[in-house]
């Protein structure tokens, strides 16, 4: 019989990793579409359970079906026309990565410690009877160990809280981890973004808030052994609701009842 040679044993190996190789980047080809398919409707879930309209027993495909998605510039406030930017494939969170399509935060701005943004952002807005409802906004910034994710729901005055998710973090488990318990996110319905003086007002405390203290409105609990954690919540709402992100905007909503 005749002996095995180095060579030929290199051979077949060589031959199986190609065939492997060839198998993995097919099966990925093929999957791709299934993958991205999947992504949209878990990003379509999230914006639900932000505005509270997210029930198990309704397709989210279809539950989805009264959002109506919009490419806000940023930097003026105003919405982007379609023909520019399709609000059906922007990718905001893509575009942040793009030097073309995003700008760099001067470091004394950059409190959610993002370091670039997108120059335009994808809004949702849901109508009722022919008014607008609610605005659910994305929503981005560091925690301790982690870039936290989210959206945020506001109401058509553009300062009421309707509802919030944390979807994507990597905060410890059981501290800062509690950002996306829905029991915390519930306490802040009802809270509004802006007082009576300039700027941002909300922000995560330390401790409880005091009911029926001047600021309790604009206050949530904080997150047990996890300050860092809600700091960074207060810092990315503080940029986002802020002059360097949805401020301009949400401005020209309140001033203009909703029409943008």
């Amino acid at each position: 019989m005749a002996r095995e040679t180095t060579g030929k044993t290199l051979a077949v190996a060589t031959m199986l990793a190609v065939v492997c190789s060839v198998l993995v980047s097919a099966a990925a080809v093929g999957l791709r579409p299934m993958q991205e398919a999947n992504k949209l409707l878990e990003k379509q879930k999230n914006v639900l359970m932000a505005a509270g309209m997210f029930d198990p027993a309704i397709p989210v495909a279809e539950a989805f079906g009264v959002f109506e998605p919009k490419v806000v510039d940023l930097a003026t406030g105003d919405y982007v026309p379609e023909d520019q930017v399709d609000p059906q494939t922007y990718d905001q969170r893509a575009a942040s990565s793009i030097a073309s399509e995003s700008v760099a935060i001067d470091s004394e701005d950059d409190v959610a410690r993002i370091a670039r943004r997108a120059k335009y952002a994808l809004v949702y807005l849901v109508n009722k009877d022919g008014k607008l409802d609610q605005i659910i906004l994305p929503i981005v910034g560091k925690g301790l160990w982690s870039t936290m994710y989210g959206f945020l729901a506001l109401d058509s005055d553009g300062t009421t809280i309707r509802g919030v998710t944390f979807y994507e973090h990597a905060e410890t488990a059981g501290l800062g981890g509690e950002v996306s318990n829905p029991r915390w996110n519930a306490k802040w319905v009802g809270k509004t973004v802006y007082g009576e003086k300039p700027g941002v007002a909300f922000r995560v405390l330390k401790g409880a808030v005091v009911p029926g203290t001047p600021n309790a409105v604009h206050e949530v609990d904080g997150l047990s052994g996890a300050t860092l954690t809600a700091n960074g919540v207060t810092n990315l709402m503080h940029y986002w609701l802020g002059e360097q992100g949805f401020g301009p905007y949400l401005a020209k909503m309140r001033k203009e009842g909703g029409n943008g």
